[in-house]
């Protein structure tokens, strides 16, 4: 395996500045930004969500408010031509699943770095990608 430049490279995006500075990171790994897959995943609203009871919080319509935000945060130069992918579900299984799909060679994440309590109460999706993945994955930290 050469180390650079990568073919397909996945990053999952959540809008933090801790995703877009892995993203610019993995932009750096690749000759083109066409070789750039980036994924948003959002959670299943639950039946306690005030969401649920309102028509016009679907998951269509929220799938096109991620695309359009999206779209608006990437419009620099540097990442047109880049593939965007929303899903809906857990983002750790849903990251690692759209890597195998495409075949990524890498995925690269960053890991907000909690720690103690926090980290046993909301886990890490970055480690359960490290898990999952079916391709290295190059986690960053601060």
């Amino acid at each position: 395996m050469s180390w650079l430049p990568k073919k397909k490279i996945v990053v999952p995006l959540d809008f933090s500045d801790f995703s877009m500075t892995a993203l610019k990171t993995a932009r750096e790994l690749v000759s083109k930004s066409s070789d750039l897959y980036i994924i948003h995943v959002i959670p299943p609203l639950t039946p306690m969500e005030p969401g649920v009871i309102w028509p016009e919080s679907n998951d269509m319509a929220r799938i096109e408010h991620a695309e359009e935000a999206l779209a608006a945060r990437l419009s620099a130069p540097e990442y047109e031509g880049a593939a965007m992918e929303i899903r809906i579900g857990s983002p750790s299984r849903e990251v690692a699943d759209f890597a195998e799909e495409i075949e990524a060679e890498l995925i690269v994440i960053h890991s907000h770095g909690r720690t103690g309590a926090a980290h046993l109460l909301i886990g890490s999706v970055a480690e359960h990608i490290v898990r999952y993945a079916h391709c290295p994955v190059l986690v960053l930290r601060d």
